[in-house]
């Protein structure tokens, strides 16, 4: 397979994305309301969305609440253009860029949620970004992260070892962001959490290899 820099590959799917989504992948429209459901329901909320797409999950979230404030990170300007067409009667603030590289302020969000997103990335570069995460909530903040995650330690391994294989194959840039999934198993996104500073990390639900978990500092 040829692959594929990360904004790129989502900008190229535009169309059709959110039906690929709730369609093709188990359990997304279970998993999209209830993670949505978990995120604060006073007014006046404050909430991060990390890889926000298109706002499959804030379709859920501003149903629930209508006035809660959502800053939203992705990488793709026109997921993002999409985004901000479906609510443009909302508080929300659009960022285009990497949610590793872009700062975050301290203890400013009252929730933070990620669906779908973070299982192309390793665990030393989640945890730094956990860090930043975990700074930028409130005292009561917490996180919500919807993923699918390998089913053993046997798979993670081989999911990292074949995107370096085909990166140097393809004589691609070592520090660029490719599409290729490369999940930790939920064991170990719990682990890298907790030594990020959340001290209370839990399953709360789960579709066969898709979890949500629940982050609080």
């Amino acid at each position: 397979m040829k692959l594929e820099k990360m904004d790129a590959f989502f900008t190229a799917r535009l169309n059709g994305y959110d039906e690929h989504m709730m369609t093709e992948i188990k359990g997304a429209k279970e998993f999209y309301p209830y993670t949505a459901a978990l995120l604060p329901l006073e007014r006046d909320a404050n909430v991060l969305d990390l890889g926000c797409g298109t706002g499959l999950e804030l379709e859920y979230y501003f149903a629930l609440n209508g006035g809660a404030t959502v800053t939203g990170i992705d990488l793709s300007s026109d997921m993002l253009a999409a985004l901000n067409r479906k609510f443009s009667d909302r508080k929300i603030r659009l960022i285009c860029g990497s949610y590793f590289d872009v700062p975050f302020e301290a203890n400013c969000f009252d929730a933070a949620v990620s669906v779908e997103s973070l299982h192309h990335f390793t665990a030393a570069q989640k945890l730094k970004l956990y860090q930043k995460l975990n700074a930028t909530l409130t005292d009561n903040g917490y996180f919500v992260l919807t993923d699918y995650f390998a089913e053993s330690e046997e798979a993670e391994h081989f999911y990292f070892s074949e995107l370096e294989r085909l990166k140097t194959e393809q004589e691609l840039e070592s520090n660029a962001f490719y599409h290729y999934d490369t999940p930790l198993t939920v064991e170990h996104e719990m682990e890298v959490l907790k030594k990020a500073g959340f001290s209370d990390v839990r399953i709360m639900r789960n579709w066969e290899a898709t979890y949500t978990l629940l982050a609080r500092g």
